[in-house]
């Protein structure tokens, strides 16, 4: 399934479809970058393209942590890349009284998993009348997602889809339940693998995330062998100064070879 989100194209191509940019909105310049190259990508290789940037990082491990370089400023780089490439955005909001103003900027609300139960924001969010992207929560099974599903559908919105990042295990590691993906595909919502988030090693002593970049194509290609719908990565032209999430973003220049390898088994996997 291909959620309908305005100005999605590739569509009809039979790839799965990908949400992808840096982790926070650094600068207009860094976010430009990013968006021309994986717009060049996606269109040679026929992928539906949503591009992802968070406009503030709420949720912190330290006072110090970058959080972002002001609200508006970060939304309005968000609509000039919407407007430069003709391409539709997807950012996250932190609480219900976000959704209508960042719904004024881009195409999809993103639900981080943190705050998926919280009532109060899926409703908001579902009231704009955007896409929905719920992040199914570390600490949730995948069928308890349908209840995150029904208070969206519940509010008037049926645009909705759903996002796996992995599962708790222990406390500084994150495992992929691949059981999921089909699970809440009965849900007769787009399912979309968070590959880089799924390879975070959380709650660090140092108070930074840490993460396993180099199992991306692992997790990535898995998730295409069972049937995903859409896959997310966070993508920085250097991940090690990135100021969100650099642990486990994927450098840019490894983004083409990576996506032609997944077209590739997608092709495969459809055939059978």
């Amino acid at each position: 399934m291909i959620p309908e989100i305005e100005k999605l194209k590739n569509t009809a191509s039979g790839n799965f479809f990908l949400m992808a940019g840096p982790c926070a909105i650094e600068g207009e310049t860094m976010a430009l970058q990013i968006a021309e190259r994986i717009v060049e990508i996606t269109n040679r290789l026929k992928i539906p393209f949503v591009f992802k940037g968070s406009y503030r990082k709420a949720n912190r491990s330290r006072l110090d942590s970058f959080t972002g370089i002001g609200d508006q400023k970060a939304l309005s780089i968000l609509k000039k890349v919407r407007e430069t490439f003709d391409v539709p955005v997807v950012t996250d909001i932190h609480s219900a009284d976000e959704a209508l103003m960042a719904a004024e900027y881009v195409d999809v609300l993103q639900i981080p998993a943190f705050l998926c139960r919280q009532t109060d924001i899926l409703v908001a969010a579902a009231q704009t009348g955007k896409v929905v992207n719920i992040k199914k929560g570390q600490f949730l099974s995948a069928g308890a997602m349908q209840f995150a599903v029904n208070k969206v559908r519940e509010s008037g919105n049926p645009n909705i889809v759903l996002t796996e990042r992995g599962t708790t295990f222990g406390y500084t590691d994150l495992v992929v339940d691949y059981r999921g993906i089909p699970e809440m595909q009965k849900m007769e919502v787009p399912v979309v693998l968070d590959i880089t988030h799924s390879l975070q090693q959380p709650n660090q002593a140092s108070g930074v995330t840490g993460g396993k970049p180099e199992l991306i194509e692992t997790i990535a290609r898995a998730g295409i062998a069972v049937g995903v719908d859409g896959i997310f990565i966070e993508t920085h032209p250097e991940p090690a100064v990135a100021k969100s999430d650099g642990a486990n973003m994927l450098k840019l220049d490894l983004l083409e070879s990576l996506l032609e390898r997944l077209v590739k088994l997608r092709q495969t996997i459809i055939q059978f």
